[in-house]
C-alpha cells in the first residue's frame, strides 16, 4: 500500500519516527525484567530483512525460535513493531497471544495462517487485521526497524478478543516475568 507513495513524502516525514524507546520492550515498567529468553530467526541473521518477508516480497511471515523459557512461566507472548513508522507509536506488525510455554517455533508463513483452533491466537496489527502485516515503509523514508520480542508471562492472556497494543501493554505490564528480543532493517529508496 505505502510502495506506491512518492518518495518525496517519505523524505518529507524522515525526521517523523517513534523510535526504539517507544516499542514495547523499552517501556519503562519493563525495565527491570530479565533478558533471559533467546529469540532467533535466520530472516534477522542478515543485516537487511529479506524482501520475501516484506511487502515488496510474498509478505510471508518470519519464522522465529526462543529457548530459555522459565519455570514459572505460563504463556508466551510475540510481537513485531515497526520503531521508525511515520507514525506517533510503533506500527505494530504482529501479536501472537498465549503460545505454550515451552522452547519452541513459528515457522515461515505461520503468523499469516494462525486462524484455526490448532494454532495459538493473534491480536490487531496496527492496521486492524488479525495476523501479519508485512513491513511497507514509505519510499524515501530511510531504514526501518523491525523489533520482534518474545515475552514469558505468569498467567494466560484472559484475551477473548484479538486484542491491539494497548491491551497486550496491559498484560505484559501486570504479568511480563522475562523477554527477549531481535531487531532487522528494511529500507525502501
Amino acid at each position: 500500500m505505502l510502495k506506491n507513495l512518492p518518495s518525496i513524502l517519505g523524505h518529507a516525514l524522515q525526521g517523523v519516527r517513534p523510535g526504539l524507546e517507544k516499542v514495547l520492550y523499552n517501556d519503562p515498567a519493563l525495565k527491570d525484567l530479565p533478558e533471559s529468553l533467546t529469540l532467533t530467526s535466520p530472516a534477522f541473521d542478515a543485516p537487511t530483512l529479506p524482501q520475501r518477508f516484506t511487502e515488496d516480497g510474498e509478505g510471508l511471515s518470519p519464522p522465529f525460535a526462543w529457548t530459555g523459557v522459565p519455570a514459572g512461566a505460563v504463556s508466551l507472548l510475540l510481537v513485531i513493531e515497526d520503531a521508525d513508522s511515520p507514525t506517533l507509536n510503533p506500527l505494530v506488525h504482529a501479536i501472537v497471544y498465549d503460545l505454550p510455554p515451552t522452547d519452541g517455533q513459528l515457522k515461515e508463513g505461520a503468523i499469516a495462517t494462525l486462524d484455526d483452533e490448532e494454532h495459538p491466537p493473534t491480536g490487531l496489527n496496527s492496521f486492524l487485521g488479525s495476523g501479519y502485516l508485512p513491513p511497507d515503509p514509505p519510499p524515501g523514508h530511510g531504514p526501518h526497524r523491525y523489533v520482534a520480542q518474545i515475552y514469558a508471562l505468569d498467567a494466560a492472556s484472559g484475551l477473548t478478543d484479538s486484542p491491539g497494543r494497548p491491551a497486550i501493554r496491559t498484560l505484559l505490564h501486570e504479568h511480563a516475568i522475562a523477554r527477549g528480543m531481535i531487531c532487522a532493517t528494511y529500507v525502501r529508496h
